[in-house]
């Protein structure tokens, strides 16, 4: 979600992503998608492969609780680094989006500790909730019809859940909420 959401406002919204040049997009792009794609994919495999959970899929709360809580850890690292080795700073709006992105994360284990929540619909609803007021501060609604499809792709995620039988309808209503509600109040609160 952290790599959609750099794309699409690199692509519509620049300002969103400064100080980033178009030189040094894709390599911060590639940056994020390991970072926070390819790292927790790796880290639930190893906790597949030493048993900790039973499946991928991670279908009891209990199974999730460690590696959610890991994964936060592996977010709040990683913007650590873009903050002192890139020097990524307070006041930079591509440091608030980290900054945001990890407060899904981690409201997404904290919530695991006490209810199983569809991770993928705080993610999607997250997006939407950042997009939202960004739309505001446009000035030719750049970003209306990437937020409007987001919000159908979150429709679509949210009915996929439901469709595999992966979540039931109040851990993907909780999920979006939290999403939503978390990054919406981070992405007003900063910018």
């Amino acid at each position: 979600m952290a790599t959609y959401l750099v794309l699409i406002l690199f692509g519509f919204f620049p300002i969103a992503v400064f100080p980033l040049s178009v030189n040094s997009f894709r390599g911060f792009a590639l940056l994020i998608f390991i970072s926070t794609f390819v790292f927790p994919v790796l880290n639930i495999l190893f906790f597949k492969l030493f048993g900790s959970i039973q499946s991928l899929s991670m279908p009891t709360r209990e199974e999730r609780v460690i590696p959610f809580v890991f994964i936060a850890i592996l977010y709040g690292v990683i913007t650590y680094l873009f903050y002192s080795k890139f020097r990524v700073g307070f006041t930079d709006s591509i440091f608030k989006l980290l900054v945001i992105i990890n407060l899904l994360v981690i409201a997404s284990a904290l919530i695991t500790f006490f209810y199983k929540v569809s991770v993928h619909s705080l993610g999607i609803w997250g997006l939407v909730g950042i997009l939202i007021p960004f739309n505001r501060m446009t000035e030719n609604a750049e970003l209306l019809y990437p937020t409007l499809a987001l919000i159908v792709i979150a429709g679509l995620v949210m009915s996929a859940r439901l469709q595999l039988q992966a979540h039931r309808p109040r851990e993907i209503l909780v999920g979006a909420v939290a999403g939503f509600s978390t990054s919406f109040i981070a992405t007003i609160y900063l910018y």
